[in-house]
């Protein structure tokens, strides 16, 4: 199919019912005869779909939310594409916009991360917060439940009735896990 025609000559044959197979192109656009008005109005109709696109995109820009599902490097990946994106089609995302969508897409476990950097006086660009965010992702890896084997000698030689009990007591498990 020659879609690409009227970039080639100035004026292409008239399109009919029967002449060819842009029959389901065709119904979507007006009537033009001539390619240069044509392409204009592709080119305006592309500009209404741009502009959908953006919103959508500044849509999810917004709302996005880090759920762990993925690491934080693929989440901070995916926000930065998004506004690449929005560049592309005309939407500059300042730097420190960018920063502030992702740190406000955090969950609550990254509190006190958010509340230092709200506290520096020095602004981070994306490449350092995603630095960081690496580090404390990687500090919430290393976390989690930690338990203590604790054996006493109380209770050696101790009664339990009519039987004497011999030895130790067993291990006492205490849980030290940090929040």
């Amino acid at each position: 199919m020659d879609l690409d025609l009227p970039l080639h000559i100035e004026k292409p044959p008239a399109i009919t019912d029967t002449s060819n197979e842009a029959n389901n192109i065709k119904s979507t656009f007006p009537e033009i005869d001539d390619a240069k008005e044509f392409m204009k109005a592709v080119g305006e109709c592309s500009q209404i779909a741009d502009k959908s696109l953006a919103g959508t995109l500044m849509a999810t820009l917004s709302t996005i939310k880090f759920d762990g599902s993925r690491s934080i490097h693929e989440h901070v990946v995916k926000m930065t594409n998004l506004a690449a994106r929005l560049k592309a089609l005309g939407i500059n995302v300042d730097d420190n916009f960018l920063v502030q969508f992702i740190l406000n897409s955090l969950p609550p476990e990254y509190g006190l991360f958010k509340l230092n950097y709200n506290i520096m006086k020095d602004k981070w660009n994306v490449n350092e917060l995603y630095s960081m965010l690496v580090q404390e992702e990687t500090w919430f890896k290393n976390q989690g439940s930690h338990s203590i084997h604790l054996i006493t000698n109380q209770g050696v030689g101790r009664k339990v009735g009519n039987n004497k009990v011999k030895g130790k007591r067993g291990p006492l498990k205490v849980n030290m896990s940090s929040a």
